[in-house]
Order: structure tokens, then C-alpha cells, then sequence
């Protein structure tokens, strides 16, 4: 999995309410896991209205993409994220996010962060204003979002789920963070309860 510690560039103002999953990765039978990830993301949006956000030349290169309520809610399509990785888009900054999509965010490296209320309008405000031109950070070590012209945001983030990013960690690898710990328990286990090994190799 790809670290998280820091990005930089284009937010992108989707501000809409119930964005669901089918909306960010349209289904492709025709391709499966082999489908373009990058052309999938909010395809049907794409086609149908010249002027929707992502059709416009500014935003072109996305790494931030700014939502309100709900976000991502829906199936539970692992290529919703996917679509969001192939197009450059790091983070997903709105006012609730559905909890299987932050799973999702969370074991391929994507950083997704809710708001409350008054700091999500800010956030909104800016990014709206500037319509592309200027970059935003967000900084997960520090945990804020820094706007163009200096203001600063703080978000909120579980602290597993921040060293999980910065260490790049998926659930395997968070496992392994512990192998003494595991190797030493088990080793403990063999020494004062010899019959369940015995048990164990029997089955």
C-alpha cells in the first residue's frame, strides 16, 4: 500500500449531497478488474453534462476532492476508491462519509476526512473561490488542510488509522508490526501447554 504523509495541489468542489458509489465507479461487466480506472471515475456524469466539474480544463489534474453529506454511500465497490487512486486523487475531504468507503480509503491509501459543519463551509467557501487556480495541503502529521492563503484547518483522524497511512500499512502489515509480540505468546504457549501443540498437529 502507498503512504500517506502529505498532498498538494487541485481541490475539486463536487459539493453535492449523497454522491453514492454507483455515481463515482459506474459498473463495467465488461472488463471487471481489467476495466480503465481512470476513465470509470464519474463516467456517466462526464458524458452527460459538458460542464460538470471534472470536465473542466482547471481541474484536469484533481489530488483533493471536496464533498458535503454522505459521501460515497451505496454498494460497497472497492473500485470506487480505485477509480479515485487512478486519477491522481489523494483525499476526500466532506461533511460524513459512508463507513465502508472509509474502510476502502483506508487499505489503499487514501486519506478521507470529515468535517464538521463550520469547518466544511469554510473549507467549501475556499475552495469554490478559487476555482482551481491555487493549490491546497493537506498534511496528515500535523493534521490539517492549508489553504492559498494561509488558513489553516484541522481534521480529526483515529490514531491507528494515521500510522496505518504514514507507514503505508495495510492489515497484514499492521499484523506484523507485532510478530515478536505474536512469536512470543506462542512461544509461551508451546512452553505451559504443550498438548494443545500436540492437539493442534492431530487435526
Amino acid at each position: 500500500m502507498e503512504a500517506f504523509n502529505s498532498v498538494s495541489g487541485t481541490a475539486v468542489p463536487l459539493l453535492l449531497d449523497d454522491i453514492n458509489t454507483d455515481q463515482i465507479a459506474p459498473a463495467d461487466r465488461n472488463h471487471g478488474h481489467n476495466a480503465n480506472h481512470k476513465a470509470m471515475l464519474f463516467r456517466r456524469w462526464k458524458e452527460s453534462d459538458p460542464n460538470f466539474v471534472l470536465n473542466r480544463p482547471q481541474y484536469q489534474e484533481p489530488r483533493i476532492l471536496v464533498a458535503k453529506d454522505n459521501f460515497a454511500c451505496g454498494s460497497s465497490r472497492e473500485s470506487a476508491v480505485w477509480c479515485m487512486a487512478a486519477n491522481g486523487i489523494r483525499c476526500v475531504v466532506a461533511r460524513s462519509i459512508a463507513d465502508i468507503f472509509k474502510e476502502n480509503c483506508l487499505r489503499n491509501g487514501l486519506l478521507a476526512i470529515e468535517l464538521p459543519t463550520d469547518k466544511a463551509v469554510l473549507l467549501e467557501e475556499k475552495v469554490t473561490s478559487v476555482d482551481g487556480a491555487k493549490s491546497f495541503t493537506v498534511d496528515l502529521p500535523s493534521q490539517t488542510i492549508t489553504c492559498p492563503d494561509g488558513t489553516k484547518i484541522e481534521f480529526d483522524i483515529r490514531p491507528a488509522e494515521k500510522m496505518a497511512l504514514i507507514e503505508g500499512l495495510d492489515d497484514i502489515g499492521i499484523t506484523l508490526k507485532h510478530q515478536a509480540d505474536i512469536e512470543a505468546f506462542e512461544a509461551k504457549m508451546k512452553k505451559n501447554r504443550p498438548w494443545l501443540q500436540k492437539a493442534a498437529a492431530h487435526q
